[in-house]
């Protein structure tokens, strides 16, 4: 019975199938502890010019906030005792060089759509075909609008939203990993001060069958990408796929990322939710039981049906600014 849902859900091939070993160092690197240590400013300072060394370009996607939070870990060789700076650097140094394989270009790439550009004629001028080509497919995943940014919760995390019964059945890998990426860094960069991760709500009542490679790049990409971003992952209501799927995904996963993914019932969706949202049980969604109609800005058909890109990805972020800048922590 297992196989055949297997098969059902995944295909021939399921996640538990694929190679896992991209995730071994980071498993080897746990430390099951919450304890934290001072980092100075001018460590953060060292940390930080070492990076934009080597980074130049792109060095100031880590805020100052993020580098001590990471860099204030303790060392997995030596719990007792915080990560070395020259470890911090290192652990950094790699996450900067998988942003410029996967992230840096991204940004480039979405000025390429159609319409997202004071220059229309950008994508005309295109030397590499396959760049315009692969903006257009960036354009085509974003329009579902099965991801966006919208308001906060009460620590002032941004909150990204995962519409599952939106996703395509096929999908194109590729291009939906490349639109998470794209607004996972959108996200980032307008925290403020104090803020270095973000919760995700997934609505996963009925999702289409998952599929496997985008799942296993979706953990990479948290894993190499976004380490230390994610505060929790709420998945609600959930249905028998999505439980299904996590039991094979769960072991593959770093123990500290698994523990942030919580899985909940139709039952217990208005109380967690609640307890998460700046404002409580007004921001819960339409499509979660609540009042908020989140399709005013994110229809299903999209916002700008004549444009390439439909999806209203330059409102999310001025609506997310907005979020940001009248945030007033909750007591």
């Amino acid at each position: 019975m297992f196989q055949s849902m297997s098969d059902a859900v995944f295909g021939t091939s399921t996640p538990a199938t694929t190679d896992s070993k991209e995730f071994d160092d980071a498993k080897a690197e746990e430390v099951d502890s919450d304890l934290t240590f001072d980092v100075s400013a001018e460590e953060v300072s060292l940390i930080r010019a070492d990076i934009a060394s080597a980074y130049p370009e792109d060095y100031t996607f880590l805020s100052n906030d993020y580098i001590s939070s990471v860099a204030s870990k303790p060392y997995s060789k030596d719990p007792t005792k915080r990560r070395p700076i020259e470890y911090t650097t290192s652990k950094l140094k790699d996450l900067m060089k998988w942003r410029e394989e996967n992230a840096v270009h991204l940004q480039e790439m979405y000025k390429l759509i159609p319409g997202e550009t004071t220059n229309d004629s950008a994508t005309d001028d295109v030397e590499n075909a396959e760049l315009a080509t692969k903006a257009q497919a960036l354009a085509t995943s974003l329009n579902y609008a099965s991801m966006y940014w919208h308001g906060l919760d009460k620590k002032g995390r941004p909150v990204l939203w995962i519409r599952t019964n939106r996703m395509p059945w096929y999908p194109d890998v590729e291009a939906q990993v490349n639109a998470l990426i794209l607004l996972a860094d959108a996200g980032i960069k307008l925290m403020p001060e104090g803020i270095t991760d973000f919760v995700v709500v997934s609505d996963s009542n009925s999702p289409p069958p998952p599929n496997p490679q985008f799942m296993m790049n979706l953990l990479s990409a948290l894993v190499k990408g976004y380490p230390d971003r994610l505060y929790e992952l709420i998945s609600c209501p959930v249905g028998s796929i999505i439980q299904f799927v996590m039991k094979l995904l769960l072991p593959l996963m770093p123990s500290r990322l698994a523990s942030k993914i919580i899985l909940i019932g139709e039952e217990e969706t208005k109380e967690k939710l609640s307890s998460y949202l700046l404002n409580g049980e007004d921001d819960i969604p339409t499509f979660l039981n609540g009042t908020a109609d989140h399709d005013l800005y994110y229809p299903k058909d999209g916002a700008f049906p004549d444009k390439t890109l439909t999806f209203d990805y330059k409102g999310m972020i001025e609506r997310l600014e907005v979020s940001i800048k009248e945030y007033k922590p909750v007591n």
